[in-house]
């Protein structure tokens, strides 16, 4: 894995979008290539982010490479961190920083301009505190203060100071989510001093919101099994919450069944989380501070999707009958039953066939032909649609002539 500069400045000007921004950095403070998407080169990965720390004034940066190369630049002056968006790219700069913690669990606080080697200093494990130059001769040096070359040789996972999960617990579910990734390992000693502070209550220092950022980044991996056996094993579930029991299994099929009808896979991953216990875990997730829908969706999916699976396993449903089962439920709730062993047959025809289907009436129709406004004119074009899921009746003339008879037979 050891590369040369030559090598290493090579594979840089190869990735997306380096050919414009390569000449453009010339003159400016120096820059460098920093995080994950060092970390992907080194591997032999193409990285999709592209973060560039920049020894200097970040946003001033930002505002003349935007010049330079014919795109537009998104400041934010409380981070000293600017986004240049160009061709359909965001490239995303930050001056090089320093960080403190006045508190555990706290958010850090910030201090810019500082050396590059104070930036590596702060940030999360090894595998992610390396740099590239990427201006003048600089193009292609690999800074690599802690190792971390090292330990991607080694695939291993680990922090950059003893306090670092007591910091910032949120780590803990970072270096889950990196070892799931990358099929890397803890090293002996990050895994003592996460399980320390697992033992110590630290995530309890952490909001919610931020534990739903890492949590949800993490379902949301390929490999999900791996992660939460991980999750399980340093007993991060029951630190989160005691009633969390996830089944690494269940989540893997659930986010393997999201995958397969379009549902969010990690919304799905999150039902099947909770699926033992969702009465008990509801304000948990509302502490999670999640989008009212993805809340909602996991909930519901949790509540329903076995009584959902039981019921497609009982029977073959009619479509009229499918649409009663599922037509109200998040496809969230689908992708679980899917994982409690639903037979998958209905599910996709549900979801592919069924779901979209319509009336081509509607009650404005039914008003044109002298139905009042009422209960009888809403169950009637529901009877109607039901009878044309099952083949009952087709085309606009059946469907009118259906509902204007319903509509009648309704108001009586």
């Amino acid at each position: 894995m050891s590369e040369s500069p030559s090598e290493l400045r090579e594979r840089v000007r190869r990735l997306p979008g380096m050919e414009r921004l390569l000449p453009a950095l010339e003159g400016l403070p120096p820059a460098y290539l920093v995080g994950g998407a060092v970390r992907d080169l080194l591997l032999g990965g193409h990285p999709v982010d592209i973060d560039i720390a920049i020894e200097g004034d970040a946003r001033s940066a930002a505002r003349t490479l935007a010049d330079r190369v014919g795109g537009s630049a998104r400041e934010y002056e409380r981070f000293g961190t600017a986004d240049v968006i160009v061709g359909g790219q965001t490239l995303h700069l930050a001056s090089t920083r320093d960080e403190s913690y006045d508190a555990p669990g706290e958010l850090p606080r910030v201090t810019q301009n500082s050396s590059l080697s104070d930036d590596l200093r702060r940030r999360d494990f090894t595998v992610n505190a390396m740099a590239i130059g990427l201006t003048g001769d600089d193009l292609g040096h690999l800074y690599d203060p802690h190792g971390g070359l090292g330990d991607l040789e080694a695939k291993t996972i680990r922090v950059m100071h003893d306090r670092s999960f007591v910091d910032d617990p949120t780590r803990l579910l970072r270096a889950v989510r990196y070892a799931t990734r990358l099929g890397f390992a803890l090293d002996p000693e990050t895994e003592r001093l996460a399980r320390e502070a697992v033992a110590g209550d630290a995530l309890a220092t952490v909001s919610g919101a931020r534990i739903r950022d890492e949590l949800m980044d993490l379902l949301r991996e390929t490999e999900p099994p791996a992660g939460i056996e991980l999750l399980r094993d340093l007993e991060i579930h029951t630190a989160l919450h005691p009633e969390l029991d996830p089944d690494p299994e269940l989540v893997a099929s659930a986010s393997l069944g999201a995958a397969a009808i379009g549902a969010d896979r990690g919304v799905s991953a999150l039902a099947a989380l909770v699926e033992s216990a969702p009465e008990k875990l509801d304000l948990w997730l509302a502490d999670l501070n999640l989008p009212a829908d993805e809340r909602d969706a996991a909930s519901r999916a949790a509540r329903v999707a076995d009584r959902i699976a039981q019921a497609l396993r009982e029977r073959e449903l009619t479509p009229s009958e499918l649409r009663a089962l599922l037509g109200r439920e998040p496809l969230e709730a689908l992708a679980l039953a899917l994982a409690l062993r639903a037979p998958s047959e209905p599910v996709l025809r549900w979801v592919t066939d069924l779901r979209g289907v319509g009336l081509e009436i509607s009650g404005a129709d039914l008003l044109a032909a002298g139905v009042p406004e009422g209960p009888a004119m809403g169950r009637a074009l529901e009877e109607t649609l039901r009878r044309k899921l099952d083949g009952l009746v087709s085309g606009r003339d059946e469907e009118l002539e259906t509902a204007l008879q319903l509509a009648q037979e309704h108001a009586q």
